[in-house]
């Protein structure tokens, strides 16, 4: 049970970490209120790395499903243990987006926009145009998946201490260059279990939970990571 329990600890701890930087920028009265998308890049940056060194060595850290089902695609993982990982990723994202709630507590009510609410949990697109907002996620999931593949995160114990630190510097270029359309979910499992808490949490002024755009953020990261991860197989055959 001890990869299932890291990848639900792990992802917890992304999607707290990641999400309470956003929160921080958007809600009222946060003392990093409106720092901007340089904090929320630095954050999730950040948000990536403290996990994959907190339980790489124990389930792998792919605290992302779009991670472990290209992972079994190449032969690096077992198809029997994808489930498995789904599951503990999704509670675990549900746990730390639940956690983001109760920290900024007092915010929620002071925060007059929905909008910003929701998009402390979800992805919300800047220009809602759903095919490029699809294809801004297969790309970003894309660079994703081949860089840390191609990092050797992989393995499920690192052997270089620097590996994770990469991964963080990855996502923090994923968000810099290609964050801007969509806020760069590249992960199902950090857009829709933040959304479900979204909605079912009861978040002061809260408005809907935009359940026709959250297919884009859970099909555009699988499609990506399917693509990243063939990539890979070409260029590095076993």
């Amino acid at each position: 049970m001890k990869p299932y329990v890291a990848e639900l600890v792990g992802t917890a701890l992304l999607v707290l970490l990641g999400d309470g930087a956003v929160a921080g920028v958007l809600l009222a009265k946060s003392k990093a209120q409106d720092s901007g998308w340089m904090v929320i890049t630095t954050g999730w940056a950040l948000a990536v790395a403290i996990p994959v060194y907190a339980v790489g060595r124990v389930s792998g850290a792919h605290i992302n499903p779009a991670i472990t089902v290209a992972l079994a695609l190449t032969g690096k993982f077992p198809w029997s243990q994808v489930p498995g990982y789904i599951a503990a990723q999704m509670l675990g994202a549900f746990i730390g987006a639940a956690l983001v709630w109760l920290a900024y507590l007092a915010h929620w009510p002071a925060t007059q926009d929905s909008s910003r609410k929701l998009m402390v949990f979800s992805t919300v697109p800047a220009v809602r145009r759903l095919p490029m907002n699809l294809l801004t996620e297969i790309i970003g999931t894309f660079v994703l998946v081949f860089g840390v593949m191609a990092l050797g995160s992989y393995q499920p114990a690192n052997t270089s201490g620097l590996t994770p630190l990469l991964v963080g510097f990855l996502v923090w270029a994923i968000g810099l260059s290609l964050g801007g359309p969509t806020g760069y979910a590249i992960n199902p499992a950090r857009d829709l279990a933040p959304r479900i808490a979204h909605a079912l949490l009861p978040i002061a002024g809260k408005g809907k939970s935009d359940w026709g755009y959250a297919w884009v953020p859970i099909v555009g990261p699988f499609v990506g990571g399917v693509a990243g991860a063939l990539t890979y197989m070409t260029l590095y055959p076993k």
